[in-house]
C-alpha cells in the first residue's frame, strides 16, 4: 500500500504572504488614484437598441458614431449579429433616435430603431450602495458561520481570504480600466461563493485531522490536509475554469467582463484557499486544543482496582 507524499505547502508561506500584501496594496492604491470604470448601470446614461437587415461589424458602428460626435459609444451585439445595443453615457435628447437610426443608415442600410431607455444616475448610485451592502452582508454572515462551526480563528480567516480575493479582483479591474457594471458586480459575489466553498473544504479536512492525528505540529497537520484536499480543489477548479474561457471567447461582449471577473476571482480564490486561510490560521497559532475538547479526568472509584 503506497503512502501520499506529503507537499510541504507551508514552506514558502511567508513569502505568500508578501505576495498578498503587496497584490492587496496595489490594489488599494490603484482603486485609490483610479477608482473603477463605472458601467451605464452606475453612471446612468442612454441605452439604444437599433437593427440592420443584415450582419454588422461591431467596429464600423462604433466608429460610425464616434465619427458623429458620440464620445465613447459601447457597442455589443444583443442576440444576433444583426441586433445592436448602444449604449451612451449621455442624456437622451430630443431627436438622439432619429440622429443614431440617421447615421447608422448614412451608408445605405436599413436600419430600425428597437428600443431606447434612460438610466438615471440616482438609480445607478442606489445600485452602487446596495452592491456594496450586499458584499458586506456577505462577509459578515460568512464570518458568523464559520464561528459556529468551527472556531473564530477558522472565521477570521475565512473572512481575510475573501476580502483578499474581492479587493485583489477589483484592483485587477481598476488597473486594467475594465468596464465595472452590473454583471461584474454578480460576478464578484459569486466569487465570494467560491472562494468560500473552497476554503469550508481546507477548513474541514484541517479540522478533522487535528482530531485525528495525535502526532505532528499544526504546520504538518495543514500541509497533509491540503495535500489531500489538492486533488479536489484542482479538479473543482480547472472544470469551472474551462466553462469560463468557453463564455470568455465565445459568449459575446455582453458577458465578457462577467466571465473575466470570474476567471480572476477562481485563480485569486484557490491561492487564497491555501495561502491565505491557512496562512492565517498559523499566524493565529492555531492549536490541537481549539479543536479538541480537553479530556475530564479519570473517576476516581474507592473499592475498586
Amino acid at each position: 500500500m503506497t503512502t501520499q507524499r506529503i507537499i510541504n505547502f507551508m514552506a514558502p508561506a511567508r513569502v505568500a504572504a508578501v505576495l498578498s500584501l503587496l497584490l492587496v496594496f496595489g490594489s488599494i492604491v490603484s482603486l485609490s488614484v483610479k477608482g473603477l470604470v463605472l458601467g451605464l448601470d452606475f453612471t446612468g446614461g442612454t441605452q439604444i437598441e437599433v437593427g440592420y437587415d443584415r450582419d454588422v461589424d461591431l467596429e464600423a458602428v462604433r466608429s460610425e458614431l464616434k465619427s458623429a460626435g458620440f464620445d465613447n459609444p459601447t457597442v455589443v451585439y444583443f442576440g444576433a449579429q444583426d441586433d445592436i445595443l448602444i449604449r451612451l453615457q449621455a442624456q437622451p435628447e430630443a431627436g438622439m433616435d432619429e440622429q443614431i437610426v440617421s447615421v447608422l443608415s448614412q451608408n445605405g442600410d436599413n436600419v430600425s430603431l428597437r428600443r431606447l431607455e434612460y438610466v438615471g444616475p440616482q438609480v445607478g448610485e442606489e445600485l452602487r450602495d446596495e452592491g456594496g451592502l450586499g458584499i458586506l452582508a456577505a462577509l459578515l454572515v460568512v464570518m458568523l458561520y464559520v464561528s459556529v462551526r468551527f472556531q473564530y480563528k477558522f472565521a477570521i480567516g475565512a473572512v481575510v481570504a475573501l476580502v483578499h480575493d474581492v479587493i485583489i479582483t477589483l484592483g485587477i479591474f481598476s488597473f486594467l480600466a475594465i468596464e465595472f457594471d452590473l454583471t461584474v458586480l454578480a460576478a464578484v459575489l459569486a466569487v465570494i461563493g467560491y472562494s468560500l466553498n473552497d476554503t469550508i473544504i481546507v477548513f474541514d479536512r484541517i479540522r478533522e485531522n487535528f482530531r485525528l492525528l495525535r502526532v505532528g505540529d499544526a504546520v504538518e497537520i495543514i500541509n497533509e490536509s491540503l495535500t489531500q484536499t489538492l486533488i479536489r480543489t484542482l479538479f473543482t477548479s480547472l472544470t469551472t475554469l474551462l466553462v469560463l474561457f468557453a463564455l470568455f471567447i465565445f459568449g459575446g461582449e455582453l458577458i465578457h467582463n462577467f466571465a473575466t471577473a470570474l476567471i480572476i476571482g477562481i485563480v485569486v480564490g484557490t491561492y487564497s484557499s491555501i495561502y491565505v486561510a491557512a496562512n492565517i490560521l498559523l499566524l493565529l497559532s492555531i492549536a490541537r486544543k481549539d479543536l479538541v475538547p480537553s479530556e475530564k479526568p479519570e473517576e476516581e472509584f474507592d473499592g475498586l482496582p
